[in-house]
């Protein structure tokens, strides 16, 4: 382990993307704590108090929403903004052509998702600021449509700041941008979380906490064991002869990860689950009956912890298949394979490749989508169970933080290896 760090700092561009990627997250903690003016906190903070709905949305904020920071919005907007062009691309001819053109496919659409993004944002913005206005605690008074407009452009961009942010980290530093920026804003609340937790316990409820702990337990081996699960494809390399060299003969693994989509499904199946309560929230105080009605079946649907839990768990398993299949074409992978001399043994290079590499993957993918969904969903389950308000929070918390750091390890590892040739890190 210290030999593996050892060997990242000696590494100068390793070293500049570890300092840089720090350098990100420390800007983005400092505009946490920059504050919309006009908002009271003590109120801000009553109004957060039990509520499971308001503490979740904070949770994918990054910590934000608590102190409705100038980024308060978080990158909720940006992951909404994501869903719905890529449910576009399935609708779409045009833009499912884009999926398929390579980097500049990705390129266009990651454009038109920062498009998609602004708008969501300023619709979001004006939703949550009239939410407070309306909540009964007082966390923000009237204000002009002056000061309203100028207060949803500040979030607005304090949204598209944050999505450069996370581009930016993708970019030039290390692990997924926007996956890093929840994961500061979970492990930045959690100790709030354990304090709150720790002030509960009495010798009365002592075990049901201690089984709290050791479901946490499972849950993280849970996810380290559904990430690490490789299914190995062997390729076997026909041998060829160019001038006076053989080339090939080897045989290799092509590696399947059991869970493709990492921790992905999870933030977009969040981001829509989340939507109904929200919709119920902000509509429950409307004078007409109809709407009122409405609202309150929202509300009910997101208090309904079975029927909750079980259209959380098939919007992961929906979205695992979904963006695995973005991530993981079988035709291409088919396609190099048959480039480079390559074949499945017992499989018919081309079509007959291309059509057994989908089958394994939706197998596959079907069960680590299963295993994604019910940890995701456990936590809420045990909440049921043991009463504990906090459950919920912590699990899909603890969840997206166990999978972004292995995500990031790995990513680290890949790039140690590939300069791991001799003499590179003696320069």
């Amino acid at each position: 382990m210290l030999k593996t760090f050892r060997d990242i700092l000696r590494t100068p561009d390793l070293r500049y993307k570890i300092l840089f990627t720090v350098g990100i997250i420390f800007v983005f903690r400092l505009a946490a704590h920059i504050p919309v003016p006009g908002v009271d906190p003590s109120a801000l903070k009553n109004l957060f108090s039990g509520n499971q709905l308001l503490e979740l949305l904070d949770l994918f904020s990054g910590g934000t929403l608590f102190n409705f920071s100038i980024i308060a919005l978080g990158l909720n907007p940006y992951i909404n903004a994501s869903i719905v062009m890529q449910l576009l691309g399935i609708m779409v001819p045009k833009l499912e052509a884009l999926q398929k053109e390579g980097e500049y496919g990705r390129a266009k659409i990651n454009q038109y998702t920062r498009y998609l993004t602004v708008p969501l944002a300023l619709v979001q913005s004006f939703a949550v600021i009239t939410f407070l206005k309306r909540s009964s605690t007082g966390v923000i008074g009237n204000l002009s449509p002056l000061e309203m407009i100028a207060v949803m452009l500040t979030m607005t961009a304090g949204t598209i700041m944050l999505m450069w942010l996370g581009e930016l980290i993708t970019e030039q530093g290390i692990g997924n941008g926007i996956s890093v920026l929840i994961f500061v804003g979970i492990v930045g609340s959690m100790p709030v979380s354990f304090f709150r937790a720790g002030g509960l316990i009495t010798a009365d409820n002592i075990l049901t906490y201690a089984a709290v702990l050791v479901a946490a337990l499972v849950i993280i081996m849970g996810v380290v064991v559904g990430s690490e699960g490789l299914r190995k494809i062997p390729v076997q390399y026909a041998r060829r002869v160019r001038g006076n060299r053989l080339y090939g003969g080897q045989t290799t693994f092509l590696p399947l990860k059991v869970n493709q989509a990492g921790v992905i499904p999870i933030i977009f199946a969040v981001s829509l689950v989340l939507i109904p309560g929200v919709v119920g929230t902000f509509l429950s105080n409307y004078p007409n009956i109809q709407i009122k009605n409405f609202a309150d079946a929202l509300v009910n649907f997101s208090r309904n912890v079975p029927l909750y839990s079980g259209v959380y768990f098939f919007l992961v398993v929906v979205f695992t298949y979904f963006y695995t299949s973005v991530i993981l074409n079988p035709t291409k992978v088919s396609d190099e394979i048959k480039k480079y001399g390559g074949f499945i043994p017992g499989i018919r290079p081309g079509k007959a490749t291309a059509d057994y590499l989908s089958f394994i993957v939706n197998r596959i993918t079907l069960v680590g989508a299963v295993f994604l969904g019910s940890i995701a969903v456990m936590p809420f389950i045990l909440q049921e169970i043991t009463k504990i308000s906090v459950l919920a929070v912590g699990g899909t918390g603890l969840l997206i933080v166990v999978s972004v750091v292995l995500e990031t390890a790995k990513q680290l590892e890949s790039q140690l290896v590939m300069r791991s040739y001799e003499g590179f890190l003696n320069k």
